[in-house]
């Protein structure tokens, strides 16, 4: 994928009203993402951190991690700028302008600011002055809950045509001494279209969450009267959440399927969060899932957390990969902790 806005692929329905008085169902019409202009391969982040005593190597990161290049901030980037390309390009996708658009959630961990959300400034970008904006903060399962919040409210009639983005600036949060976290993260954005419908598009969503294990992925730092207090970098226990999110996902896409009277072999595509290739590869094999059903493009965005589900998709339906009548499923898990999925009907 490009770091500029490609071509948009054509909608997947069109962007109509639902029958008058029928049920209200939501369906994706189009997709969109966005990356930043600094392509940073793993050669280029080894020679940076060579200058400060680091060391590392892309050979060290690919194994671990299958992450071969990540794209990174420049100094005019923010959430909402890359938010704001995203969503431009799946509303050219579904064919809409901001006349159309009544709801945008937006799931980001790295707002610009403590308030107003990240959605309202995207709605003032775009220039859609109807309708609700709020952000979802949920980590790297934020897109999921984001697409979970907007259909439910498109099918309870709040909301006619939503546009959910995933935004991340994680770059930002990171600290470049710490080879263990620094070299896995990437920033970028990704969006979709929801529409009101009346034929079932989104199927199943389900959302999880396990304060308990807050400890293992996290940010723990704050803005207090005015100054930083704690610690304001991401924190991981690498192994504790490979661990977890083998398990919690596996058994999510069962609890998924199981929901909708659906079964593995009738998935045609798995949209994971990416992570770390190695857990994705492990989610495959417990479902049983052939690994070439499984979307994987960390090793091209590394991990953007809540925009690495949106990226995925856009860069498969660009690619031809996904195909209007196919089942997909997507999928989240972070700090939190949480974990997600939507089971979509392209």
């Amino acid at each position: 994928m490009s770091n500029t806005d490609s071509a948009a692929p054509a909608p997947f329905l069109p962007a109509s009203a639902p029958v008058p008085g029928g049920a209200r169902f939501s369906r994706l019409i189009g997709v969109g993402a966005a990356l930043p202009a600094r392509r940073v391969t793993n050669d280029d982040l080894v020679a940076d951190l060579a200058t400060r005593g680091i060391e590392t190597s892309d050979e060290w990161i690919v194994t671990r991690t299958g992450i071969r290049q990540r794209w990174l901030a420049g100094p005019d980037d923010t959430t909402t700028s890359l938010g704001v390309r995203a969503a431009r390009e799946a509303m050219k996708s579904a064919g809409v302008g901001p006349d159309d658009i009544d709801l945008i959630v937006c799931a980001t961990s790295t707002a610009d600011q403590i308030f107003p959300s990240t959605a309202c400034l995207i709605q003032s970008e775009l220039g859609v002055h109807q309708g609700g904006a709020f952000d979802v903060q949920a980590v790297c399962s934020g897109f999921a809950y984001a697409v979970a919040n907007a259909d439910a409210l498109i099918r309870a009639g709040v909301a006619q045509r939503a546009l959910v983005i995933g935004a991340e600036v994680f770059s930002r949060i990171l600290d470049w001494n710490d080879r263990s976290t620094c070299v896995l993260f990437g920033d970028g954005a990704g969006a979709i279209v929801l529409s009101a419908a009346d034929t079932p598009g989104v199927l199943v969503s389900r959302l999880h969450a396990d304060g308990r294990q807050s400890g293992i992925l996290s940010t723990p730092g704050s803005v207090r009267c005015g100054a930083v207090t704690g610690h304001p970098f991401l924190r991981m226990d690498g192994q504790a959440v490979f661990k977890l999110a083998v398990k919690l996902l596996a058994e999510l896409a069962q609890e998924t399927l199981e929901a909708a009277g659906l079964k593995v072999d009738d998935l045609d595509w798995l949209v994971p969060h990416q992570a770390n290739v190695r857990i994705l590869s492990a989610t495959a094999s417990r479902l049983g899932l052939p690994l070439d059903r499984v979307i994987s493009t960390v090793g091209e965005h590394a991990n953007t957390s809540a925009a690495s589900v949106p990226l995925a998709l856009a860069q498969a339906v660009q690619e031809g990969r996904l195909r209007p009548g196919q089942l997909i499923m997507l999928q989240g898990v972070g700090g939190g902790f949480t974990w997600a999925s939507n089971l979509i009907r392209l």
